[in-house]
């Protein structure tokens, strides 16, 4: 794969299974890509390198079964910030393995990027402003992930028509966006703002395949928008985690709200953290129930093919 195009005409609908922290791994990763949605997981999600490259040959093995040609491609989550001591190594075993879309975030190093380019990988990198997206852009970056306010984990601050529309503004390359969405009509209402794909991740957590506990799934169904608590005290990144989980943790929300934000931590000192925490988007408020991600693809795709045909009769309306 060497265009968005190719990756374009793999999937079913232009959806992408966001890459989650403890949460996502192949088997999630390979539900998603089965049904036509590009499944992903990070890298840093694994101990160690060893175990990434197990789960990078587990990818491998699920695309040699017959029915593959007809499956969306996978993508990696590779954290390039000079904090991830793993991150030469995980680059190694992506580049390995040829990792078909490579997902990159908190950096962009022109020659990482190249070194991705140079076997036909596509990289799509996050950003929450628009001077990220140009230093991304700079950098090489063949598509933009821009990650809004209402997105879960670590997320950014800003409305998603504002920053589509700005950095609408600085590229015709593809952006994908992130933020709160839920539904297939979701999806459509992101491409007619002015977006090509979605980041859909919190909607994939209640799910049989997610690497979580019985209790946080439960706890996504129990919760909405008014539970899901923003801070960067935890790890000096912005990030939106559940109000539930973080009172059951024994944390204080007021003087949590004083507490400034600390300097952005590895994922391997912050890992203990999150065993207990949980994170959501705003977008919590809509999953009522824990299925399997083959489940919720195809109910996905369902609404989106209705939200079109709807659509039609809105385009009606406006001739």
């Amino acid at each position: 794969m060497t265009t968005y195009a190719e990756l374009l005409d793999k999937l079913a609908i232009p959806l992408i299974a966001a890459p989650m922290f403890l949460v996502s791994n192949p088997k999630l990763a390979m539900a998603a890509c089965r049904e036509g949605i590009l499944g992903t997981f990070p890298a840093h999600c694994t101990r160690t390198r060893d175990v990434f490259e197990e789960w990078l040959k587990e990818m491998a093995a699920g695309f040699e079964e017959d029915s593959a040609e007809n499956y969306a491609p996978y993508g990696v989550n590779l954290v390039v910030h000079p904090t991830n001591p793993r991150f030469e190594g995980d680059l190694e075993l992506c580049i390995k393995y040829k990792v078909p879309v490579v997902l990159t975030s908190k950096g962009a190093p022109g020659d990482t990027f190249g070194q991705i380019h140079d076997y036909g990988g596509l990289i799509l990198h996050d950003v929450a402003s628009r001077r990220h997206a140009e230093k991304a852009l700079e950098a090489g970056a063949d598509g933009l992930i821009a990650v809004c306010g209402g997105a879960g984990g670590h997320t950014g601050t800003i409305n998603p028509f504002a920053l589509v529309n700005e950095i609408r503004q600085i590229t015709d390359k593809p952006i994908v966006l992130a933020g709160g969405m839920t539904t297939g009509r979701d999806i459509l209402a992101a491409q007619v703002m002015g977006a090509d794909l979605v980041y859909m991740g919190t909607r994939f957590i209640a799910t049989n395949e997610a690497t979580v506990t019985d209790e946080y799934r439960q706890m996504l169904c129990d919760t909405n928008a008014n539970d899901v608590f923003f801070t960067a005290a935890l790890d000096g990144a912005p990030a939106n985690w559940l109000k539930p989980s973080l009172l059951a943790a024994g944390i204080d929300l007021d003087e949590l709200v004083r507490t400034p934000a600390t300097e952005v931590m590895s994922p391997d000192k912050v890992k203990g953290r999150y065993k207990n925490i949980y994170s959501a988007g705003h977008g919590v408020g809509n999953i009522h129930k824990v299925e399997p991600v083959a489940d919720v693809c195809r109910r996905l795709k369902a609404e989106y093919k209705g939200a079109v045909g709807q659509l039609g009769g809105l385009q009606k309306l406006a001739s």
